[in-house]
């Protein structure tokens, strides 16, 4: 239960902010190009970067700090961030084929579904 909490929290914080961001940048840049996501698929990606090297393989961070920020705060932040370590993880075992077709899989049958289910959703409203 107490792990089930520590996502939770994290994923509240982490979707806040991912609102913030999409709300400033709005503000900022104007509504024509998506840029808060943008931002914090990079943003996100780049934090999950130095997490997962500095404090869960170089400090030995614990089962629960990883709960908390990277399944948590980054996934609630944005879930992209999980993709790209992901497709990190895959690329640095040597399968790097294997992860260029997991990044192109996911983006490129997410935008299908994502079409998919407008369609449905239009059929059937």
């Amino acid at each position: 239960m107490n792990q089930i909490l520590l996502v939770a929290v994290g994923g509240a914080v982490g979707s806040v902010a991912r609102h913030l961001v999409s709300v400033a940048s709005t503000r900022i840049a104007g509504s024509a190009f998506p840029w808060g996501t943008m931002t914090v698929n990079i943003v996100g990606s780049f934090l999950m970067g130095i997490f997962i090297e500095v404090l869960a393989r170089r400090l030995g961070g614990s089962a629960e700090l990883r709960l908390l920020v990277a399944t948590g705060f980054l996934g609630g932040f944005t879930t992209f961030s999980s993709l790209t370590l992901d497709a990190a993880v895959i690329f640095e075992r040597g399968e790097v084929i294997t992860a260029l077709a997991y990044v192109a899989a996911s983006v490129i049958i997410g935008l299908a579904a994502l079409f998919a289910g407008l369609a449905l959703a239009r059929i059937v409203a």
